[in-house]
């Protein structure tokens, strides 16, 4: 080799390690910075004609594990959708009460049980039927209250489909974006691994709505598909998902008769829990849908087996001889519409309630009558006692067994706990899951700054020693000269 060659070498191992400094600074610069992914420089031999002449730059590479990351992707899908129905049941749980709160559902009938009690010691005492009053106004309440919590989870569940669905879309746009730039311009650059480090960060964000997976494609771009195989991006086109929110929400909604809106892509049926092939399965749309088309109408289905056993029981006519045989007794159903949403509608016989224009004391002499009776009566109250407090077996909407009144309350108090305690266990165990495989790919990917720092020693050592190649090359040119 000449000297002239070495000096050539030696400066082009100058510029490749010049490169390899600016790549650990960044590294190092970046080590917190979420979704960065460690570069690293691709050198190969410098060949003019057939002599190896240098080193030069290949190109930047990121470094990463596309089997891991696609576990990983597909974990976090499941963990929003844990967490979403996690959170939820925890709200509703801790709404709901249990049966040793100081609230709720069924220490509402627990007190009602209680006045009820009391009005049977001593009839004649206004204060214990004014207990009474309050306490049966306060089942209904509640009973209307949980069913309204119920009815606006629902709404909110809506809600925030749609604005999920505006978030992908607009994610998906940004891809497509994205994608052209990196088509743009050398895939190998530093310019392009930036732009691939932020075009996984927005399919993260999508992956968090709803499971996808990607199709690497010519020039660095990728297609986007649900696991299922339904293309959010194909090509150079972001599709759009489809979804009309809904204005107003009752119980009688359901997707099922179409007046409920799932979620399409170009005419492609993608609704978690519907037939289609296209249905996609997790994340936070999978939780979404879970709960406005399935946990909560189960729920308020059962708030409406509660209101309608407690109105059943307490309108046997063999209760007050003074109501007209089939009618109502103390708590009504005012427009007689049939189960669904009877918790919402329940309420107090208006014959009872003062704030009616009723009297309170037709609760000791019947709902039909006409005046008041014997102060010491307490015959209908003691039915009344006998029908809340007698154990009839049920079998209906995920509720099974014998139950009193306050047993029923009780038994959904609980169903709602179990649900929770569920729903927090598979919380748990999904993140655990997802825990390692963030790990893991922080290995493969992250920044570690200590093995930058090892890496920078040796590319001192090796910039100190193409320099010092050139300064003997000088050297050799310089006794030449001289001679």
């Amino acid at each position: 080799m000449s000297i002239s060659a070495a000096i050539l070498a030696a400066r082009s191992g100058l510029q490749v390690t010049s490169q390899k400094a600016e790549i650990v600074a960044t590294n190092v610069a970046n080590a917190s910075t979420p979704g960065y992914v460690r570069r690293s420089l691709v050198v190969g031999e410098l060949v003019q004609g057939s002599q190896t002449s240098g080193v030069t730059s290949l190109g930047v590479s990121r470094s990463g594990d596309d089997a891991i990351k696609a576990q990983r992707r597909e974990l976090t899908s499941d963990v929003a959708q844990a967490t979403v129905l996690a959170s939820t049941w925890q709200a509703i749980s801790t709404r709901v009460g249990n049966t040793s709160s100081g609230g709720g559902l069924f220490r509402t009938f627990s007190n009602f049980e209680s006045a009820l009690t009391a009005s049977i010691t001593s009839p004649e005492s206004t204060a214990n039927t004014s207990a009474l009053l309050n306490a049966a106004k306060s089942v209904a309440s509640e009973l209307n209250s949980l069913a309204k919590y119920g009815a606006q989870a629902r709404a909110e569940a809506d809600s925030e489909i749609a604005e999920g669905v505006d978030a992908v879309n607009n994610a998906l746009k940004q891809i497509q974006d994205l994608n052209k730039r990196i088509a743009s311009i050398d895939r190998t650059s530093t310019q392009a691994a930036t732009l691939m480090d932020e075009r996984q960060r927005v399919l993260d964000t999508i992956a968090q709505y709803l499971p996808i997976q990607t199709v690497q494609r010519d020039a660095g771009t990728i297609d986007v598909l649900t696991t299922q195989g339904v293309y959010l991006i194909n090509g150079s086109t972001a599709r759009q998902i489809q979804f009309t929110p809904s204005s107003a929400f009752t119980s009688a909604q359901t997707l099922a008769n179409g007046t409920l809106s799932g979620i399409s892509v170009d005419g492609i049926d993608i609704t978690p829990g519907s037939t289609s092939f296209g249905a996609v399965s997790g994340g936070v749309f999978g939780a979404l849908f879970t709960l406005r088309d399935q946990d909560l109408p189960a729920f308020l289905d059962q708030l409406d087996m509660v209101a309608n056993d407690i109105i059943t029981r307490l309108s046997d006519d063999s209760i007050d001889p003074t109501k007209p045989p089939g009618e109502q007794g103390l708590f009504v159903d005012p427009d007689a519409a049939g189960t669904l949403g009877l918790a919402a509608r329940i309420s107090l016989n208006a014959a009872i309630d003062p704030a009616q224009g009723g009297e309170a004391w037709r609760l000791r002499d019947g709902i039909g009558a006409t005046q008041s009776g014997p102060p010491g009566n307490s015959s209908i109250l003691s039915a009344m006692f006998d029908a809340f407090t007698q154990v009839k077996s049920l079998n209906s909407n995920g509720i099974q067994g014998a139950f009193s009144a306050s047993d029923l309350a009780a038994q959904l108090s609980s169903v709602v706990g179990q649900k929770r305690i569920y729903q927090d266990s598979v919380l748990a165990s999904t993140q655990a899951q997802h825990l390692t495989l963030v790990e893991a790919e922080q290995a493969l990917t992250g920044v570690d700054v200590d093995r930058e720092m090892e890496s920078l020693l040796l590319i001192e050592q090796a910039y100190a020693a193409n320099a010092r190649v050139i300064q003997v090359a000088r050297d050799m040119i310089s006794i030449l000269m001289e001679l």
